[in-house]
């Protein structure tokens, strides 16, 4: 039996910030980054706003968003009693928003909220799901908080708030939507729907990354990967993720690479993993291997065998990132053999016991791991 639920309400298309105008005698703490609140993007949005609406502004959101950062937002907010929270910008502002809003729930400092989030990038899909990633910056360990008290209750999904969104970032996000929709797609609890979703982002990352790499102004690029974003995250929402994602959370917590370029490092290695080409059971196709083969000739790659379905996948998210300028190495970002020896074990360990790597396709050792990561330097 597959449970298939979408909690999220989404508003999408041109002006769809117009949406905001329609909220009346709300307080509304707007959770969010530096750069996003001085940008032009946080005035356009709290100018779709009513007059009688009450804002409160907390910027002090930072990459991969440590404890500290969401005890400061409770501290700060404990006096505002907020009626309603806004998390505009991108995966960390968001995830930060619902880890303020789950902890705020359950010291009671205030109440079941409406929740809005208005991602400013096309990556996390975290507009429609229940997890969010939460750092421990002393113990270098990253945490998936999932609870369905931060499902977002309503995404607005304005293509003019990603415009300008710059190369880098728009390459680092859009592997990671690619990474969501592939580990969804071969998930343990993969279904029908959460196929078809992942299938469409997948297709829609080929055509379109490049495009809005390339031409930040490329509109209907945009949109598109916007769409797929979010597609991405309500496929891996309803079946979870995999080894990819375990091990990104754990190795980004040593190594402070951006989520989404890590996730581009391992993937390639991962797909090979999972379908029985490197780790214990390598040069013995699987299930999943035909799962992959699928996708490539989905994605119109040869694909006459598994292994040549495997290599075709592969080659092209690889030739995909090569043109986007993103490192698919380890050493090629930066990382020195002393440091990676230092933290390969513990990187290893800790994938294994994240919520993510539960739904891999198949079970990982830490020598599965460890051999990964070894590909991937």
């Amino acid at each position: 039996m597959d449970k298939i639920r979408f909690g999220t309400t989404l508003y999408t298309g041109e002006n769809s910030l117009k949406r905001l105008e329609e909220f009346e005698n709300e307080r509304v703490l707007i959770v969010t980054d530096q750069f996003i609140a001085q940008s032009e993007i946080l005035e356009t949005v709290m100018n779709h706003f009513s007059s009688s609406v009450e804002t409160m502004v907390f910027s002090e959101v930072v990459p991969d968003p440590p404890i500290d950062t969401i005890v400061s937002g409770l501290e700060k907010t404990k006096q505002y009693h907020p009626t309603m929270i806004l998390a505009l910008g991108g995966g960390s502002a968001i995830d930060a928003a619902k880890a303020i809003l789950y902890f705020g729930l359950q010291s009671e400092i205030f109440e079941k909220i409406p929740f809005i989030v208005i991602p400013t990038t096309s990556g996390t899909g975290s507009e429609v799901t229940n997890f969010s990633i939460i750092t421990d910056a002393e113990k270098m360990v990253k945490y998936p908080l999932i609870s369905d008290d931060i499902l977002p209750t309503e995404a607005i999904l304005d293509v003019s708030i990603v415009m300008g969104l710059p190369p880098v970032q728009t390459a680092d996000t859009g592997i990671d939507v690619l990474t969501h929709a592939l580990e969804a797609y071969v998930s343990t609890e993969a279904n029908e729907m959460s196929n078809m979703l992942a299938e469409k982002a997948i297709v829609y990352v080929f055509d379109y990354l490049e495009r809005a790499y390339r031409d930040g102004q490329d509109k209907e690029a945009r949109e598109k990967m916007h769409i797929a974003s979010c597609m991405a995250g309500m496929a891996f929402n309803l079946v979870s993720l995999g080894i990819s994602h375990g091990i990104a959370h754990a190795a980004g917590a040593r190594f402070h690479i951006a989520h989404g370029r890590l996730n581009g490092i391992l993937l390639p290695h991962v797909i090979r993993y999972n379908s029985g080409m490197i780790g214990n059971n390598s040069n013995t196709f699987n299930e999943t291997a035909k799962r992959y083969t699928k996708i490539a000739k989905l994605l119109g790659l040869s694909a006459g065998s598994p292994r040549m379905g495997i290599r075709s996948l592969t080659n092209a998210i690889t030739s995909l990132e090569k043109r986007m300028n993103m490192p698919t190495s380890f050493s090629a970002w930066g990382i020195d053999r002393a440091t990676f020896e230092e933290h390969k074990l513990k990187i290893s360990e800790d994938a294994l016991k994240d919520r993510c790597t539960i739904t891999n396709p198949i079970e990982p050792t830490v020598e599965d791991t460890l051999s990964i990561l070894e590909n991937a330097f």
